[in-house]
Parts: C-alpha cells; structure tokens; sequence
C-alpha cells in the first residue's frame, strides 16, 4: 500500500549506485533521488546534491541501476527558491526545474508511470503573501504547462524555508500553510500540481498536521517523513515570531512529536498509493557515515510497525 523510501541527500556522499544499493540492502522500495545542478554553489545544508545529473542524464544507466537493485525512484528533488529577490537566480532555478520535468519523462518505470519532481515554489522574503501569488501567476505558468506537456507531478514540500536570518521576515517558500495551498490551486488550477507533504512543519507553526491528509488527498503526489520536536520552555522564552529553529529541532520519526499512528491512518483513510520517503536532517546523526546509516535505519525500524517492509 506504502512504498517506504528515503531523501537521498543524506547519503551526499555516494552515487547513484552506491544509494540505491544500501535502499535494496536495507529493504526499501523507493528513493528519492537528488538533481541539483553539478557544481552547484549552494551551502545550505542537505543541498547541492547530485545523484541524477539532469544536463547529462543516460537513461539507460539509470533505469539499469534500478533494475539492478530492485528499487524504484519515487520522485526527482530540487530545493532552490524559484522566486529568489535575485531574477537571474530565479530565471535559473526555473529552468533547471523544467529540466528535471523532461529527465522525470525519460526515466518511466515499469508500469508506465514516472517520477514525481519535488521542489519549492519558492518566495520572496521581503514581498508580502499577496504579492508572492503575483510572482506565482507571473512565474510558474511556464513550468506548470512544461509538467502538462509531459505528463508530470510536480510535488510542492511545504516547508518555510525560513531558517537562517537572510530568509526573515517571510522565509524562501511560500506554500506553507492550507489557506495559501488553496490560493496557489486556484491560480494554477491543474491536478498535476499537488503536494510533498511533510508533517514536521505543520507541528513548529502549531498546525494539525493530520488533517490536510484528509483536506487535499487528491493533491498528495509525494510524502516526506520527518519529525520535530517542539522545546516549549525555548518558545516560551522567544514567541513565536523568534527565528524558528530557536524553538524546534527536526528529529528522526517517533524521536518528535508528529503523531504518526494517526498520519498513517489517515494515509490509509484516504487510499494514498504512493511513495513515504524518510527525509533524515536529525544534527544528532550526523557525526560519521555510520551515525547516517544508522539514522536511516533507526526511522525504518520505527515506521515498520505501520507497514509491511
């Protein structure tokens, strides 16, 4: 019913094969695999990686990789800020989003089917919500007919992307809340946009983070499982309105507070068939390449009671 993965980005260190190899090992179904642009200069963390080089992508080794270890991809990931202040950052990232439509279109499993690209929509920090959707109306129409033409998902993560003092006031991504994901449908109305729904950031903004699984089971094309955990007594200190990651720390899944015998529920309520990728941005896991192996392994273990591996 759940196809079971993980974000590739935490295994930046491997390539295609070495990351699909410890998913076949390690009794996954699915990755979702990295395509940011070689050479990339991002530092952020978890960014930059490039598992699938879209610019020189080969089909045939790719889908040979994944004949070979048994393993599907569930969906193509780019995190940049399609909307960045920067208009030739943003023009850029765009473009490099279209990119990985046409490689999504290449690489078709078995069934026919391809995988979901998974970004952000992007935001500029300084520009209020209504003057963001103006920037979606002038901006995404051009990607969303690319994703028509070639029959293609795109997967919107809803993370704020507001985590460091250069992203304040607004954060670099704007589909962070179910009042904004209605107005960014109204104005790109096609199904083939949907949602990368990740629970983790319903919980820091003091959201249900089960209900949307219910509220817009037609526009989940890809699920992040991820966790945080909410320090109370540090948000008590500094409101709300503190830089978020003064009161929060993503964790592994079961290690926060995302109650995750209910998101799974409801993913079986509502008949999800598709990919649940383990997303590991959890710092007390990142001292050595066996600590990542080991965070990955530990997430498995504790969503294992909810499937069958």
């Amino acid at each position: 019913m759940l196809d079971l993965g993980f974000v590739s980005a935490i295994l930046a260190d491997s390539d295609l094969n070495g990351v699909l190899k410890f998913a076949s090992e390690n009794r996954f179904k699915c990755v979702e695999v990295m395509c940011w642009p070689t050479g990339n200069a991002d530092a952020r963390r978890y960014a930059g990686v490039t598992h699938i080089d879209v610019d020189n992508l080969d089909v045939d080794h790719v889908q040979s990789l994944v004949q070979q270890h048994g393993v599907s991809i569930s969906g193509l990931g780019y995190y940049p800020n399609p909307l960045d202040p920067n208009p030739e950052q943003a023009a850029f990232y765009r473009e490099h989003i279209k990119k990985i439509i046409r490689a999504a279109a290449r690489l078709k499993r078995s069934d026919g089917s391809v995988p979901v690209v998974n970004t952000f929509i992007g935001r500029n920090p300084g520009l209020t919500i209504d003057d963001n959707l103006k920037l979606v109306a002038e901006h995404w129409p051009a990607i969303i007919r690319e994703a028509e033409a070639c029959n293609v998902k795109i997967g919107i993560e809803n993370c704020p992307m507001w985590f460091t003092n250069d992203e304040w006031p607004g954060g670099k991504n704007l589909m962070t809340t179910p009042a904004i994901w209605d107005r960014v449908f109204e104005l790109l109305p096609s199904p083939l946009l949907g949602l990368n729904y990740d629970p983790s950031h319903m919980i820091w903004q003091m959201m249900d983070e089960v209900k949307p699984i219910y509220d817009y089971r037609d526009r989940l094309h890809h699920v992040h499982l991820k966790d945080v955990k909410l320090y109370r007594d540090k948000l008590n200190r500094v409101g709300i309105m503190g830089n978020p990651l003064e009161y929060h720390s993503p964790k592994l899944p079961g290690l926060g507070d995302v109650r995750w015998r209910d998101f799974v529920a409801a993913l079986t309520d509502v008949r999800y068939r598709g990919p649940i990728c383990i997303e590991v941005e959890d710092k007390a896991y990142e001292g050595n390449s066996d600590d990542v192996h080991t965070a990955i392994l530990t997430a498995r273990n504790y969503l294992s009671q909810f499937l069958v591996l």
